[in-house]
């Protein structure tokens, strides 16, 4: 089968990995096709469609080993593999104080983050955590690119791993900081669709932080301020009381 006629399968989760598909991926040479859902990305349509490539761009669920087993399955992580295995990769680098990552394309396998890997391309972390998602797309659209048009060949990981933690939705709740820079940070790392923002409580209120900049030993930001799920109920069981009985 020549590469014109090669088939090819996009995975991925968010709308910037359909709007880099439909604007980039689409467009190479080959049969390019993508699917959003997990209820999309079946072995029957895996071995009807037959392609080369499976590329995950970001996907939110496990993958079943037998789809591992029949296809050639591709994913891009945000850390320099072996070090940052693990959930949570871009989180987990700017709370260590990183500026810079390298985005590796990988071969999946059963262990997390642990395939031989296709090639390695250098991801600045500055900007928020949408941008940083975006950038990262792009660049994962041109290693695609490449694998696809040269049909590299995955090399096994070397050093020591470091493993990294998938982050809890309640772990967005900001601690105490060192400094304004921690702060801004933090609001920016969580700042992204589909992620609980960077959040304070204080009572019964809640306080979401996005859009953050630093500049003149300040931090601007958006807030967006709700009642905590426990003041609601009540503040809801308060008005109820006072409506007047049928």
């Amino acid at each position: 089968m020549t590469q014109l006629s090669q088939r090819y399968l996009v995975a991925g989760c968010k709308s910037w990995h359909r709007r880099v598909f439909g604007e980039v991926l689409s467009k190479l040479a080959g049969d390019w096709h993508y699917v959003g859902k997990q209820e999309e990305l079946s072995l029957a349509y895996i071995r009807e469609l037959r392609p080369r490539y499976i590329f995950f761009l970001h996907w939110s669920w496990k993958v079943p080993p037998e789809i591992l087993a029949e296809v050639e399955c591709v994913c891009f992580h945000m850390t320099d593999v072996p070090y940052g295995r693990g959930g949570s990769p871009l989180q987990n680098l700017i709370v260590r104080g990183h500026r810079e990552t390298r985005l590796t394309a990988l071969r999946m396998t059963s262990e997390l983050d642990a395939g031989p890997v296709y090639l390695k391309r250098s991801l600045s972390l500055e900007g928020g955590a949408e941008e940083i998602y975006l950038r990262a797309s792009a660049l994962s659209a041109e290693m695609i690119q490449q694998i696809a048009r040269d049909e590299m060949h995955a090399l096994p990981q070397t050093g020591v791993a470091v493993n990294f933690k998938r982050r809890k939705p309640e772990e967005s709740q900001i601690a105490k900081l060192d400094s304004l820079e921690q702060l801004h940070d933090f609001i920016r790392m969580l700042d992204a669709e589909g992620y609980p923002r960077a959040f304070l409580s204080h009572d019964g209120y809640r306080f979401e932080f996005s859009r953050s900049a630093l500049y003149d030993g300040r931090i601007v930001a958006d807030v967006h301020i709700t009642l905590e799920p426990k003041a609601s109920a009540k503040a809801n069981r308060r008005r109820k009381a006072k409506e007047p009985q049928k």
